[in-house]
C-alpha cells in the first residue's frame, strides 16, 4: 500500500430517508458516495460542484459540512481521507461520465458498499448528524 493519502470530496445526498450512492463503469458492483479528487488549487466546495455536475448533471444545493472520515479507498489500493458534505438536490441526478449506476439506499441493501460509506457515513446519518 502506498503511503500517499488520497483526498476525496463527496456528497451525502439524503432524500426521503434514502442515501444516493453511485458506481463506476470500471467497478460497477462497488457503490460509494458521488464526488472525487480535487484539481490543483480547487477548494472543497468547488470540487464538490464540479464532480456532481460531471457525474450526475446536478448542482449541489445548500452543502453543509458533515464529517471528514478516513478509510481504505474502495477502488484504489491506498488510504483515503474523505470530506463529506450533506447536500440537497433540486434536479434529478442521472449517471454520466465514468458512472455506471446510481441507487437510493436505506442501508447497505445487499450492495457492495465502499468501506468508508458502510463503516462511517451510514452510521453518522443513522445518528441524525446530517439533518
Amino acid at each position: 500500500m502506498t503511503t500517499d493519502v488520497l483526498i476525496v470530496i463527496a456528497a451525502a445526498v439524503v432524500q426521503d430517508g434514502r442515501l444516493l450512492v453511485v458506481s463506476k463503469q470500471a467497478a460497477p458492483d462497488v457503490f460509494y458516495l458521488p464526488g472525487g479528487k480535487p484539481e490543483p488549487g480547487e477548494a472543497p466546495l468547488e470540487t464538490l460542484a464540479r464532480e456532481m455536475h460531471e457525474e450526475l448533471g446536478v448542482t449541489p444545493y445548500k452543502p453543509k459540512f458533515l464529517a471528514t472520515v478516513e478509510n481504505q479507498a474502495a477502488l484504489e489500493n491506498q488510504w483515503m481521507q474523505m470530506t463529506v458534505y450533506a447536500v440537497e438536490l433540486q434536479q434529478v441526478p442521472q449517471p454520466a461520465a465514468e458512472l455506471a449506476d446510481l441507487r437510493w439506499i436505506t442501508s447497505e441493501d445487499g450492495l457492495n458498499v465502499a468501506p468508508a460509506v458502510r463503516e462511517q457515513v451510514l452510521p453518522l446519518l443513522r445518528d441524525g448528524l446530517a439533518s
